[in-house]
């Protein structure tokens, strides 16, 4: 999840209105799992165990607000490794969002935020690779680093991660150079492997990055997702797999291509989706989340994941500020809201709700949930799923 950070369709409109069936049913049905009783939970995972024997119960068998491990439990161990993954079930994640897909230079998806890995992966400890280090220019903006595309999938997997952001999560260095990246076909081993541990259906939220760059360079990512989720058997309106992009188009090209639930990403209001600058479409976010923009994403999708400002702003001062009506234009629209992203460091914080300086601190994170969930958001990305999880309960039982 993140940009580049800081960051005739009578075909595909019956999957898509099958699969808006399904995830209005979850905005409906919150199971008693979440208030946190515990004979509830016994018997909310006993029925999840029979849906993932029977093939999964479809987004409608999700708690809401839904828990989603933001590139799994990236509050404590590095990002898109298997260890943070994992760390996101133990914490009781709903969903883990495994993972933002790129592409190798043979073709392989894998998991990293970025296809810039400079800053996720030990790459620049490998002499061997030291002349791949480069500039180009990623949805018009000039990065220097490593990228995935100069790679391939063997070469990579020499690698090992390393925390993203160390100044803000010191402890997670610990774990640095202990997981290697995986690749999008081993995540969806690994999500068969624990549902079957676990007894109950494990979700994932893969997201298409930067698919305009890479249509370009002849990697589409389109088609190897479809591919890949076809060949596991999950390409269908009740798979336990919920695809995501900031770019509309990919969205819309993978609406034809599978069945599975669709969710637009969505930036700051003043921004423009790259595909949209790429093809000379004039409409930024702004319009996308009025009334009529929505109703266009609710022919091809059935969620949005806009930044959390696009449903409480911030003022000058950081702030958070008054409810925009996104949430209810969503709803009306037939669309659910994931908003991101939680984290509990200050610096992630609305400045009402952090706790001193410290960069690495932890602010009133129960407080902005809280708020947030007050919204009538259908689930929230979170590098913190425990943390997560907890303020959901505080919530419910209010």
């Amino acid at each position: 999840m993140g940009t580049l950070e800081s960051n005739g369709h009578a075909q595909g409109e019956p999957a898509a209105t099958g699969r808006r069936t399904l995830l209005g049913a979850a905005m409906l049905g919150a199971g008693g799992a979440v208030l946190g009783l515990p004979g509830v939970a016994r018997a909310d995972a006993q029925d999840a165990g029979r849906n993932a024997k029977h093939g999964g119960g479809g987004l409608k068998s999700l708690p809401v607000p839904t828990i989603i491990g933001h590139r799994g439990a990236s509050g404590y161990r590095p990002e898109h490794t298997f260890g943070s993954y994992q760390l996101a079930l133990d914490l009781g994640a709903d969903i883990v969002e495994a993972g933002d897909l790129v592409p190798t230079r043979d073709g392989h998806l894998v998991c990293r935020h970025e296809p810039e890995i400079g800053g996720t992966t030990d790459v620049a400890d490998h002499p061997e690779f030291a002349s791949r280090k480069t500039t180009k220019v990623l949805d018009g903006v000039s990065v220097t680093g490593w990228f995935t595309e100069d790679f391939t999938l063997a070469e990579l997997k020499r690698l090992r991660a390393v925390e993203r952001i160390p100044a803000n999560r010191p402890h997670n260095t610990l774990y640095n150079g202990r997981w290697e990246i995986p690749t999008f076909e081993e995540v969806l081993c690994w999500q068969d492997e624990q549902t079957r541990k676990r007894g109950k259906q494990v979700w994932i939220y893969p997201e298409t990055k930067h698919p305009t760059y890479f249509r370009a360079l002849g990697l589409g990512l389109e088609e190897r997702v479809a591919k890949l989720l076809k060949k596991h058997g999950k390409d269908k309106k009740n798979s336990p797999v919920i695809l995501q992009s900031f770019e509309p188009t990919s969205i819309q090209r993978l609406n034809r291509l599978v069945g599975n639930p669709l969710v637009v990403l969505l930036s700051a209001a003043n921004t423009q989706p790259w595909d949209f600058v790429a093809t000379g479409d004039p409409r930024t976010v702004a319009d996308l989340v009025k009334p009529a923009g929505l109703k266009e994403i609710a022919s091809y999708a059935q969620g949005i994941g806009p930044t959390l400002d696009l449903v409480i702003p911030k003022d000058s001062t950081g702030a958070l500020t008054s409810p925009t009506t996104l949430v209810a234009d969503a709803h009306k629209a037939g669309l659910i809201l994931h908003p991101y992203t939680m984290r509990n460091e200050n610096p992630f914080l609305p400045a009402n709700f952090r706790k001193g300086t410290d960069a690495d601190a932890y602010g009133d994170v129960f407080g902005a949930y809280r708020t947030y969930f007050a919204t009538g958001i259908d689930g929230v990305f979170t590098d913190n799923a425990d943390t997560g999880v907890l303020a959901r309960a505080d919530f419910l039982n209010d």
